[in-house]
């Protein structure tokens, strides 16, 4: 996958189209991406102990890695992604504008 952890994505279709948010996690046995922003969904707590408070609370789920593209820093557009090696290291780099990301 050429998404990773800490990058900023863009949805490209679904319900979330166009929101912009965080990578938090990768699963990169079923392809998926849990955004920070995207695709919430409600999650019904019980309380576990006396005294603790059970609740409905907002819960990030997992999206397809095909609905998202990588917002580049420099030209601040969602691009695919290349890469280049250099000094026998691989490098990502933005298709748009040739900006290498981190």
């Amino acid at each position: 996958m050429k998404i990773k952890k800490g990058d900023t994505v863009q949805v490209l279709s679904g319900n979330d189209k166009g929101k912009k948010g965080e990578v938090l996690e990768i699963i990169p046995k079923t392809e998926k991406v849990i955004v920070k922003g995207v695709n919430v969904r409600k999650r019904h707590i019980k309380p576990k102990k006396q005294g603790e408070e059970g609740g409905i609370i907002p819960v990030e789920c997992a999206i397809h890695s095909s609905k998202l593209n990588v917002v580049c820093p420099k030209c601040n557009k969602p691009t695919r992604i290349g890469y280049i090696v250099e000094k026998d290291e691989k490098v990502r780099v933005c298709k748009k504008c040739g900006a290498k990301l981190k």
